[in-house]
């Protein structure tokens, strides 16, 4: 297939979260804007994909299993190691040859490839970034005040690899303005001419050129912002992706170009055989075994990539026990909050925090992400928000944020943190110095490892990597051939797609949106699947959850995309699990039902697969941040009058003085006004306040709960709202609202 090539000047790409948030009509006249996207050169002629559609991961394991030696094999299904693989595969080879093995046909040219990943696809860091696909301001300052030409050439690489991700991936990516607010005068020349450089670098790369907005323009187009002393505001573009989906994405055209792909492959130590000629010890690949079945077998490969992120020691030191530590990994949490905390088209970037840090305030979608901190931190498969992070991040926030706008500590939909493997140059003489960009290293043994780098640079590092791996194994194949090649869904999408989706199928307009910016022009491949709903609007696409776009029918393509437990569905197939995860709760037994179906587990597996869902929740996505703030030992700060007020209400529902309410109390009071309501659901609102789980809520509970809503601990408490409606409308017999409201954290 040939691809297009772009013609240098305007071209139109990107824009499937963009077309979504705008509407068609607004984003039509943003395009028309001629937003100047980068001279994005695409790859001249790259065959046709091996296979129409990913293999299964039987297949995959299979061809594993069977070949005789690939050429690479790739540790790490990271962004990193996911574009190596494509990079390898899709390369020219200068003697064409085929290779079938017993399950799928490898490419018919380019290099023999494998991947393998310990967990799932972007179950690392590459699925809790700050979503920004960008040059990095902050790197291009540090670059200028300290001339460091260094960081100059990484900030001037990413803003191309930047148009390129927009061009190759439109259906996941889209330009994003972002407002930095200008507080004290003369701030306005200094980052007015930081910004314009940042454009400059970029040259034709640049998205759209950036401009400077007047205090009350500003404040129409961020009416959240803090209005005393704001001077004006600067506008500059870069880009936003949703990022495990990205991540997917290129895993998915690897393994569609024929590199043999497979998640849950643990690699347990690395083959090594002695050189015919030399004796030397050379890695010669990997035993892995199967972390679903505990099946254990070798991949051989002339050449093994280390691309492992924040594990990269790790498998450093299979190769070499004595290697030392290159990786000082630090964390960066996150945090989400309702989408009315910012505009639903403008980012906002603090550029000096109380600490020095930059914070991104960010619209994604349809919800706000707050983030990052930057602290060192250990390496583990399993990083957990700390709360002294989150609060951070709130009170970042706060200064920033008009004070009409009550800034929440129950307003945290989700939290998480991710490791970000800095790296010191072991070929450097300063061996305690961070590289800002990628290194790519290579062992006495032959191991090579890329490291560092950021997740915008993922193709040109891979790029690098294939390059060091050919020149040292003597590999035969040609120049990378991945600028310009599209990835899965992003050849044939378009903004309009989605009405095709509406009028085809007869899907929500909003779940025709998300389908089209998620899977691209794979999203009929969904609609397809989608289950009839029985009303007379929408016909198909039954909703996982209510708030959300997420439909059933996902949940099986999913498995189709490698998905293998309830923790990939919830957290990288779909993204609930980071937008809010008392919905992801919800969603989680309809999930693992859907999925018991298509892959055959019993009860004992679906229960296990409940748990393991609920513990991830808990610990790494902000759930046990939650639950802290209203236990049975929070207290209770209230004004006399404030508790008054509140047991007047509680002894509405308790008419017999017990001194706790229960469902059947509630049932009464509700059935008194007219008001039906499903017991499951009585049930769910009552348990978020029982603090000691005895099927009741006692007074000293209540009071605890409206204690912490007073201090903004918690929000959109059903139960509070109920009693408080009940209360205000106990004679005028009107419906009493109980959808969550927001579901804090």
């Amino acid at each position: 297939m040939a691809f297009q090539k772009a013609v240098k000047g305007t071209i139109l790409v990107g824009g499937g979260a963009l077309a979504s948030v705008l509407g068609l009509s607004q984003f039509a006249h943003y395009r028309r804007k001629q937003v100047n996207l980068a001279y994005v050169e695409a790859a001249e002629c790259v065959s046709e994909p091996v296979n129409r559609e990913p293999p299964s991961r039987e297949a995959q394991l299979l061809t594993l299993q069977n070949m005789s030696e690939f050429d690479i094999l790739v540790i790490g299904g990271g962004a990193t190691g996911c574009g190596c693989a494509l990079d390898a595969v899709t390369r020219d080879s200068p003697q064409p040859r085929t290779v079938v093995s017993r399950s799928i046909s490898t490419r018919n040219s380019g290099l023999k490839t494998a991947l393998v990943e310990r967990d799932d696809f972007s179950s690392g860091t590459s699925s809790r970034s700050t979503k920004l696909i960008h040059g990095g301001v902050r790197y291009l300052q540090k670059a200028i005040m300290k001339l460091d030409i260094e960081q100059y050439r990484m900030v001037k690489e990413a803003l191309h690899e930047r148009a390129n991700l927009l061009e190759i991936a439109p259906h996941l990516s889209a330009p994003l303005p972002i407002m930095l607010p200008i507080y004290k005068w003369w701030q306005l020349p200094y980052y007015w001419v930081g910004i314009k450089l940042y454009d400059l670098v970029a040259g034709s790369n640049c998205l759209k050129s950036s401009y400077v907005l007047s205090k009350s323009r500003a404040l129409e187009h961020f009416p959240m912002l803090q209005k005393d002393k704001l001077v004006g505001a600067i506008v500059y573009y870069d880009g936003q992706h949703n990022d495990a989906r990205m991540n997917l994405a290129i895993a998915l055209t690897a393994a569609r170009y024929g590199a043999a792909t497979a998640n849950y492959m643990e690699v347990v130590s690395l083959l090594k055989e002695a050189e015919p000629h030399t004796g030397r010890q050379r890695v010669c690949g990997a035993r892995c075994r199967d972390v679903l079945t505990g099946q254990e077998f070798d991949v051989r490969a002339k050449c093994v990539i280390n691309a492992t992120g924040p594990f990269t020691d790790t498998v450093r030191r299979m190769d070499n026990q004595d290697a030392a530590a290159i990786c000082q990994p630090s964390a960066g949490v996150h945090i989400v909050m309702p989408g009315y905390y910012s505009p639903e088209s403008m980012g906002l970037l603090d550029p000096a925090t109380s600490d020095g840090r930059v914070i991104f305030f960010l619209p994604w979608q349809k919800m706000t992400i707050a983030g990052t901190t930057d602290t060192p931190t250990d390496v583990t498969h399993h990083p957990i928000p700390s709360e002294e992070d989150i609060n951070f991040i709130l009170n970042e926030v706060r200064n920033y944020l008009s004070c009409d706008v009550e800034v929440r500590r129950g307003d945290v939909l989700a939290a998480w943190s991710g490791i970000r493997p800095l790296v010191t140059d072991p070929k450097s003489a300063d061996t305690q110095s961070i590289s800002r960009n990628h290194v790519v290293d290579i062992s006495e043994s032959g191991l090579i490892t890329i490291a560092g780098g950021k997740w915008t640079t993922y193709r040109s590092m891979a790029e690098d990597t294939i390059n060091a791996a050919i020149k040292t194994h003597n590999l035969k194949a040609g120049p990378s051939r991945t600028v310009g090649l599209f990835l899965q869904g992003g050849k044939d999408w378009s903004p309009t797609l989605y009405i095709r989706l509406v009028q085809d199928y007869g899907l929500e307009s909003e779940v025709a949106q998300h389908l089209a910016a998620t899977y691209g022009d794979k999203a009929f491949e969904v609609a397809k699947m989608a289950s009839v709903t029985g009303k007379r609007w929408p016909i198909v696409g039954v909703r996982l959850v209510s708030e959300f776009p997420y439909i059933e029918a996902e949940v099986k393509y999913g498995i189709k995309e490698y998905a293998c437990t309830a923790v990939d569905m919830i957290s990288r197939r779909t993204r609930l699990a980071f937008l809010n995860v008392q919905a992801a709760e919800e969603a989680l037994p309809r999930i693992v039902e859907l999925m018991a179906k298509e892959l055959n587990w019993d009860d004992y597996k679906k229960e296990e697969e409940l748990e393991t869902a609920r513990k991830f929740l808990y610990y790494e996505m902000g759930y046990k941040s939650r639950s802290e703030q209203l236990t049975d030992r929070s207290e209770i700060s209230l004004l006399p009058s404030d508790i008054d007020r509140y047991k007047k209400r509680f002894h509405k529902f308790d008419a017999d003085q017990k001194g706790f309410i229960t469902i059947v109390d509630v049932q009464r009071v509700l059935e008194s006004i007219g008001v039906q309501m499903d017991e499951n659901t009585l049930h769910e609102i009552l348990n978020e306040v029982d603090l000691n789980k005895n099927g009741q809520v006692e007074l000293n509970e209540f009071l605890q709960l409206m204690s912490a809503i007073q201090k903004g601990r918690v929000s959109g408490s059903r139960l509070a709202i109920l009693m408080k409606t009940a209360e205000e409308n106990l004679d005028r017999r009107v419906p009493i609202p109980v959808d969550r409201s927001c579901g804090g954290l």
